[in-house]
């Protein structure tokens, strides 16, 4: 499991046509990827299982606990990315709810787009 961030501090100042914005990368892919919005409730959880694919969340709102492997858990919020690799067990829980989008793709390589 890796740990990145996609909040504003990582991003990069867009003024091109005028703009005046943060764009932080998130991912580029060549081959076909699934894209999807997850909504966990109160105490919701998506048990734990191994990643068919290499898998992307990005934590939206709310704030949850993710692991990987080892039963240890790490806190994530809002901003955070959070990678694991294909056959990699894994398990995203939270107290309080939390949104967060989820990319899969055969393709996944977040170490080289987000810090």
């Amino acid at each position: 499991m890796e740990i990145f961030k996609f909040n504003k501090n990582s991003g990069q100042k867009i003024s091109k046509f005028n703009s005046d914005f943060i764009m932080s990368r998130i991912i580029q892919t060549t081959q076909a990827a699934h894209i999807g919005c997850m909504h966990l409730e109160k105490d919701g959880v998506v048990g734990y299982h191994r990643a068919v694919c290499p898998q992307l969340l990005l934590i939206v709102s709310g704030t949850g606990l993710v692991r990987g492997e080892q039963e240890e858990y790490v806190e994530v919020a809002a901003g955070d990315a959070v990678f694991w690799h294909k056959g990699e067990g894994h398990e995203t829980r939270t107290e309080n709810g939390l949104m967060a989008i989820v990319i899969e793709s055969e393709e996944l390589h977040p170490a080289i787009h987000i810090i």
